[in-house]
């Protein structure tokens, strides 16, 4: 979220005094500063200008962005909690040939923030919507952590009952990708120390104020940040996760034979290469085919 204190530190661009050249009719999804109001694009102080109507989260974030840069605009709330009441008139603007900005508090909407279901509906009426891209916490979190970005899964936020949450991190678990998580600073402790019992240590990074003046990136494994963070106390700001894949492990065919006739004594062939392949961190689909050869052979020898 924008605080004064780094949007004082915003650019001179200024649009007051210069003709807005209207946006063209449709939808338009647009990214806005996570942080630093310098990052502002001049594509996007053209759409504020130009746009007939601008749905934000909080219209007093966005007035904030827009006070900056000398634009006025019409700006009305669209968020979670309004949403099914909004989408009726919004589509009836767009039938009308209305050219409609859609924006966060930060950041870009519909990750983590509402507008998936508006731009489905959108599109349903086949009116245009376009992406004016820009600043993402996710990926700029990606960027800072020094660990693989050739593939990554976004989770959002876990859950916050711990239950949910240790189910939710037990299917990231095998996910062969970079993990990337938002999570309020107050439960950082106790989501690091899910996220250890989890996944175990995992090299990792606790993004800070990203773009922000107290900007901070601390590294290392998942043990090691949740034993800083349980001494420390919790952070302040808005905090961005980022986990290791897990370990690539080569199985060799007799590792996997073993597992799988040790398991299939209790379990079914499928059943049991399932969780062969998930502990040995290979695909389904090779474990299974050797469970059922295997399955055929015993079946010959008897």
């Amino acid at each position: 979220m924008t605080t004064d204190k780094d949007i004082s530190t915003a650019s001179g661009n200024n649009a007051a005094g210069k003709q807005a050249r209207p946006l063209a009719p449709g939808l338009h999804i647009a990214a806005t500063p996570i942080g630093n109001a310098r990052d502002v694009s001049l594509r996007l102080l053209d759409a504020f200008a130009g746009a007939d109507l601008v749905l934000c989260e909080d219209t007093r974030e966005t007035a904030k962005l827009l006070n900056i840069h000398g634009i006025s605009a019409r700006l009305e709330s669209y968020h979670e909690h309004n949403a099914e009441r909004m989408r009726p008139r919004i589509l009836a603007r767009l039938a009308d040939g209305a050219a409609i900005l859609l924006v966060s508090d930060a950041g870009t909407p519909l990750v983590s923030d509402p507008g998936y279901k508006l731009v489905r509906d959108v599109i349903a009426e086949d009116h245009p919507v376009t992406a004016l891209p820009g600043p993402s916490s996710v990926l700029a979190a990606l960027c800072v952590a020094g660990l693989p970005t050739d593939r990554f899964f976004f989770q959002g936020f876990l859950p916050a009952k711990q239950g949910a949450r240790a189910r939710t991190i037990a299917e990231l678990a095998p996910v062969p990708a970079t993990l990337v998580i938002l999570e309020a600073a107050k439960r950082i402790e106790p989501t690091l120390a899910a996220l250890v019992e989890g996944l175990g240590p995992r090299e990792a990074a606790v993004t800070r104020e990203l773009t922000k003046r107290f900007e901070e990136v601390r590294r290392g494994t998942l043990p090691d940040l949740a034993k800083h963070y349980a001494a420390e106390g919790p952070p302040r700001g808005e905090v961005v996760l980022v986990i290791a894949p897990p370990e690539e492990l080569v199985a060799d065919d007799d590792a996997l034979d073993a597992a799988l006739k040790d398991a299939m004594q209790s379990q079914s062939a499928s059943r049991a290469a399932a969780d062969v392949a998930k502990a040995l961190n290979m695909p389904r689909k090779r474990a299974y085919a050797r469970a059922l050869e295997l399955s055929a052979a015993d079946e010959k020898s008897e």
